[in-house]
């Protein structure tokens, strides 16, 4: 019977050494280790060339949108008032041009030969009266000084009469190349000008530019959007990645290229593939501890970008993925 016992304490001190010894053991193991990272996705803002007042916003925060939907809509009548201005300088510009390649108006071509003609006629008047005064000069009738004063009346006749011939005959050619040339380089820099102005003025109907889920609408109805300024952000879950910032001696299995198993808690336990695609430093702020005191040298942290291998069903930004090694 007192062996009995013996053997019983001896079994039972020995149960309490065993475990008290695997007790240790899993003390001392050294921890899995793990790195936390966060979701998130392609983000782009949506916002005007123009600035003006916020007319209509045509969407709501959740809201999924496609390339080439409207968006938003801006009020600006300064662009309204530009357009007239640009359109009436247009129409001018263009009637200048049709103006200059016509040329000039029958009656204008008109009035110039009976000019010209009147210029004839007077100049046939002096050749006469000049003749008959040279043979009354000649017969001693009248003065040298009166015969000279007729022919320079001639004279002045005929250039009259070839001044008005320049003007009629310009009148039937119409404007030279060269006007014709800056004319209707004026009427295309008007329709530029309107063009120009119609392109601000179609930028007040501001559409998507990609396919996503409306995350954030900045400015409402009524409110000023200055030019530039984003209005309404959109994000693409189709875009998406994690981030993780690892420690320069974990980063070996951080390479890029290289996949990984990680846990996203709000979707479950339910591991996922992904595989890195961008490294890179980042700055002295992030740097964590010396590796010891004799090294003489802190180690870095750096950002690992990867994206998941498959898609992820019901995977949203700003979800926490665990990655334990």
């Amino acid at each position: 019977m007192r062996t009995l016992g013996s053997s019983l304490i001896v079994i039972f001190l020995a149960g309490v050494i065993g475990w008290l010894s695997y007790t240790f053991w899993l003390a001392y193991q050294p921890k899995p280790l793990r790195l936390q990272g966060q979701i998130e996705a392609q983000q782009y803002y949506v916002s005007s060339k123009v600035p003006g007042r916020i007319d209509q916003v045509m969407v709501k925060k959740g809201d999924l949108v496609k390339n080439g939907q409207l968006i938003f809509t801006i009020h600006s009548p300064e662009i309204d008032a530009k357009l007239v201005q640009a359109q009436a300088g247009k129409d001018a510009a263009e009637a200048l041009a049709e103006e200059v390649n016509i040329g000039a108006r029958s009656q204008q071509i008109q009035a110039a030969r009976d000019q010209w003609q009147q210029a004839k006629a007077a100049v046939d008047l002096l050749e006469k009266t000049y003749s008959r005064i040279d043979v009354l000069f000649k017969e001693g009738v009248v003065a040298e000084q009166q015969r000279d004063e007729a022919f320079t009346k001639l004279k002045a006749a005929r250039f009259s009469a070839s001044a008005a011939l320049q003007m009629y005959q310009m009148a039937e050619e119409g404007a030279r190349d060269e006007t014709k040339q800056a004319a209707q380089g004026k009427a295309r820099m008007a329709a530029g000008a309107v063009a120009e102005v119609e392109a601000y003025a179609e930028d007040t109907k501001i559409e998507s530019w990609h396919d996503g889920e409306v995350s954030q609408i900045l400015l409402h109805s009524g409110e000023l959007a200055p030019q530039g300024f984003p209005v309404v952000t959109i994000i693409d879950m189709e875009d998406a990645y994690a981030v993780f910032h690892v420690r320069e001696d974990l980063l070996a299995d951080f390479g890029k290229g290289k996949e990984f198993t990680a846990k996203l808690p709000a979707l479950g336990n339910k591991e996922h593939r992904f595989k890195v695609n961008h490294v890179a430093v980042m700055g002295d702020f992030a740097t964590w501890r010396s590796t010891s005191t004799d090294k003489g040298f802190d180690m870095r942290s750096f950002e690992v970008e990867a994206r998941p291998v498959q898609p992820i069903e019901g995977l949203r930004a700003g979800m926490s993925i665990i990655v334990t090694r």
